[in-house]
């Protein structure tokens, strides 16, 4: 399932995919296969994500 919320906070941070792995130590494709459904990250991952996006964990990853 397509991660539209990550997408779109990340749009209202005006980060680009680079911008955020480089935030969080991971490669850019990382980023884009989360935004896909392609990766499920690990819990350490969504929580450098959501603090890079300052977001939770619910907002951006529980369905």
């Amino acid at each position: 399932m397509k991660n539209l919320r990550l997408k779109s906070a990340r749009a209202a941070k005006d980060l680009s995919q680079d911008d955020l792995a480089k935030a969080c130590s991971v490669s850019r494709q990382t980023i884009s296969a989360i935004e896909k459904g392609d990766y499920n990250p690990t819990i350490n991952l969504c929580i450098s994500i959501c603090k890079a996006l300052d977001k939770t964990l619910d907002e951006l990853f529980w369905e």
